[in-house]
C-alpha cells in the first residue's frame, strides 16, 4: 500500500532545500502543519478547506503542534474556501497540494502556480491517478502520472454535506 503523504512529501522534497516561500493545500491541516514546518517561519503555508468545522479542528489541532509558532507568526494560515478554486489572494504558489481527487486538473490551480513550482494531484472518478504538474519559468505546463491512487472526490461544500 503506498503511503501518499510520504509521497506528497517526496514531490515537494526539492522546495525544502530550495526554502521556497509559499505554499498552498486543501484538507484539514496535517499536511499543511507538516509542509509549514517543512519551510520554516521564512516560508509560507496555506491551507484551504470548504467546511468551516473542519477549518477550526485544524486550526485547534496545531495550536498543540509543532507548527503553532508558524500559525502565531501568520507563516501558517488555514482559510474557509472552495479548494477547487485555490487561494487566489497569496498566488503565485511554489507548490500546490491537493487532498481530494478532481475529475480534471482545475484551471484555477494552474493558473496560481509560480512558474518553476510543482503541484501533485490526485486526478480521476471511478479510476485516479496520482499527477505531477511541474509549470516551467517560461509558463509551459508538463503532467505526468506518478501511480493510481485512490481519493475522496473534490467537490463543493455542498455535494459533500449531501453525500454525508
Amino acid at each position: 500500500m503506498l503511503n501518499s503523504s510520504r509521497l506528497f512529501v517526496s514531490e515537494f522534497f526539492f522546495l525544502e532545500r530550495r526554502r521556497i516561500s509559499e505554499f498552498f493545500f486543501s484538507g484539514t491541516g496535517y499536511l499543511t502543519a507538516c509542509f509549514a514546518l517543512m519551510v520554516g517561519s521564512e516560508g509560507r503555508a496555506v491551507g484551504v478547506e470548504h467546511i468551516p468545522e473542519l477549518v477550526d479542528t485544524s486550526i485547534e489541532n496545531i495550536k498543540k503542534s509543532a507548527a503553532a509558532p508558524q500559525l502565531n507568526d501568520g507563516s501558517l494560515s488555514i482559510h474557509v474556501a472552495d479548494g477547487r478554486e485555490g487561494w487566489p489572494e497569496l498566488a503565485p504558489y511554489d507548490a500546490i497540494h491537493v487532498g481530494a481527487a478532481a475529475p480534471q486538473i482545475p484551471e484555477a490551480l494552474v493558473e496560481q502556480l509560480k512558474p518553476g513550482g510543482r503541484m501533485v494531484i490526485p486526478v480521476g472518478t471511478m479510476f485516479q491517478e496520482l499527477k505531477v504538474v511541474d509549470k516551467k519559468l517560461d509558463g509551459t505546463v508538463s503532467v505526468r502520472d506518478e501511480t493510481s491512487v485512490r481519493y475522496v472526490p473534490l467537490t463543493s461544500k455542498e455535494a459533500q454535506l449531501r453525500a454525508n
